[in-house]
């Protein structure tokens, strides 16, 4: 309930492009608990944890891009405003974000006192907008914001559940049986490989990012000469 809740509220956000109420959104949503947990799983090596989380988190997903669909379904506002748009091309530096995110959410987790930081990761990370674009763009039936925002939640949830492993790992947290070498050389193998493949359509995007930057900034540097001359 708390999950459909925080999610009509942050597909409202986003069509009224209002900033207030997608942070309040955020800050309510529950999708990093999930990912969270299904991290302890694979550090403690408790399969069934992870399993569990994983298919929670599934469940999850599913559920906010079927109330965001239906929301922007019926609303009267079809246009695209720029929160819906931001969701759209995400970059290197969204992983820098969730990287940094991750970090601050697990030592967060791992304090007596925890303070203000999970609200803090939330906000910043932004994994329940990207799901409210993506019914957006079921809705209004527009790929890229199907596909790119669909991206930008994998590139946060992938990177915040990286970090925590790698942070769980070195805390050394009790794990349910000791795996042979041989199988962690090979789970580290697979974990290379799909940072890899997930990393790379970001940097491409940051690319183009950086090269409509200096555009513009041409552009405006043309016509402030032409304007003295």
């Amino acid at each position: 309930c708390v999950l459909v809740l925080a999610i009509i509220i942050a597909s409202i956000g986003l069509n009224m492009n209002s900033t207030a109420v997608i942070i309040g959104a955020m800050l309510i949503s529950p999708l990093m608990g999930s990912i969270m947990a299904m991290s302890y799983g694979l550090a403690a090596t408790d399969l069934k944890l992870a399993k569990k989380s994983f298919d929670g988190l599934v469940l999850q997903i599913i559920i906010c891009i079927i109330a965001s669909t239906l929301y922007f379904l019926v609303s009267p506002i079809k246009n695209a405003s720029t929160e819906l748009i931001a969701r759209t091309s995400p970059t290197v530096w969204d992983v820098f974000i969730a990287i940094c995110g991750g970090l601050a959410g697990i030592i967060g987790n791992t304090r007596k006192e925890k303070g203000n930081v999970i609200p803090g990761v939330a906000i910043a990370t932004a994994l329940m907008p990207p799901l409210c674009t993506v019914g957006y763009g079921i809705a209004t039936w527009q790929p890229k914001f199907i596909f790119g925002a669909f991206y930008l939640f994998i590139l946060n949830s992938y990177f915040i559940g990286l970090t925590a492993i790698v942070i769980l790992t070195i805390l050394k947290v009790p794990s349910i049986y000791e795996k042979p070498v041989e199988n962690k050389k090979r789970f580290m193998r697979k974990i290379v490989i799909i940072t890899v493949i997930t990393i790379i359509p970001s940097i491409f995007f940051a690319y183009g990012l950086v090269k409509d930057s200096e555009n513009k900034s041409v552009a405006v540097m043309t016509d402030r000469r032409l304007g003295t001359l």
